[in-house]
């Protein structure tokens, strides 16, 4: 097999698969181990595939996705790829499909065949620079409780997930003229925790628990908005829990601008956090056999949020 012009990182030159790695032929009968390779194992009837991301200007793009399936539609390999750019996976050979996406910039696909027992390297991929979206108009919006959901999970023995929601809140937010700028407070109803299991959500608004009845409400203010790039933002701010208020940042994803049934701007995003129930003093815990907590110390936090203009 013969690879050009260092594709992947790949020096130059022919390829033979053996025991433990692939080596490169420096001669009839002498091969030199090619580290970048070796001790990568490939089953049979399967071979060695490798590309790199960059950017216009032809700078390695870290954590590009890259999924790659079959003529079937089948995921065989998935990954990211590394500081260089580059990304290595074994495939059964035949013909694969190669979606690249990152945070940014616009995907791409390629098809190519992989040939048993060979390394095929790819190339490069130049990813374009992608338009953002629309950003709201500057000015007053409000959470549509309708089209917003804000959820958690919690895990339970250590084992299953235990899924959640808050069914009643409320919510603003200031876009100011440089998004920068822009604030958001949300009030949640903290009796509105829904588990749908009647039991247990009577537990959780508990003293044990949230305690209701002295901490009726979970609020959010959030004072700075940070663009990490492409769609994705992060808006730090503080969380007021069980009477606790701690710093929180929401990694969010921006989805842009759109219009509803009748023909109200609409902007949404999704945002998630974790939050750990010991900040809050949410201490109350149980055991089961061999140590393990009923009640995970993590709740991851998912919103789905949509907001219209006020007013």
């Amino acid at each position: 097999m013969y690879v050009a012009g260092g594709s992947a990182g790949i020096p130059p030159g022919r390829y033979q698969k053996l025991f433990g790695g692939w080596r490169k032929k420096v001669g009839a009968s002498r091969t030199r181990r090619v580290n970048v390779l070796s001790g990568l194992p490939v089953p049979r009837s399967s071979g060695m595939l490798g590309c790199r991301v960059v950017d216009p200007f032809g700078a390695p793009l870290q954590y590009a996705d890259i999924v790659v399936t079959d003529r079937a539609g089948r995921t065989v390999a998935t990954g990211q790829t590394d500081a260089n750019g580059c990304f290595f996976a074994s495939v059964v050979a035949g013909e694969q499909r190669i979606a690249v996406t990152c945070e940014g910039f616009s995907p791409k696909h390629v098809l190519t065949a992989v040939v048993e027992d060979e390394y095929t390297a790819v190339g490069d991929f130049m990813l374009e620079v992608s338009t953002p979206p629309q950003l709201p108009e500057p000015g007053d919006w409000e959470i549509d409780p309708t089209h917003t959901q804000i959820g958690f999970t919690a895990r339970h023995i250590g084992l299953a997930r235990i899924h959640g929601r808050f069914n009643n809140f409320a919510g603003e937010v200031r876009v100011a003229e440089r998004m920068e700028n822009s604030s958001l407070h949300v009030v949640i109803d903290a009796a509105s925790i829904d588990t749908n299991v009647q039991m247990r959500d009577r537990h959780l608004r508990s003293a044990d628990f949230l305690n209701v009845e002295n901490f009726p409400t979970l609020e959010f203010y959030g004072e700075r908005f940070v663009h990490r790039g492409g769609r994705r933002w992060d808006v730090m701010g503080a969380l007021t829990l069980h009477g606790v208020t701690r710093s929180v940042t929401l990694e969010t994803r921006y989805l842009g601008l759109g219009r509803g049934l009748e023909g109200q701007t609409r902007a949404a995003c999704r945002a998630t956090t974790e939050l750990h129930r010991e900040d809050f003093t949410l201490t109350w815990q149980s055991m089961v056999a061999q140590g393990i907590a009923v009640v995970g110390s993590s709740i991851s936090i998912d919103m789905d949020i949509q907001i219209v203009p006020k007013g």
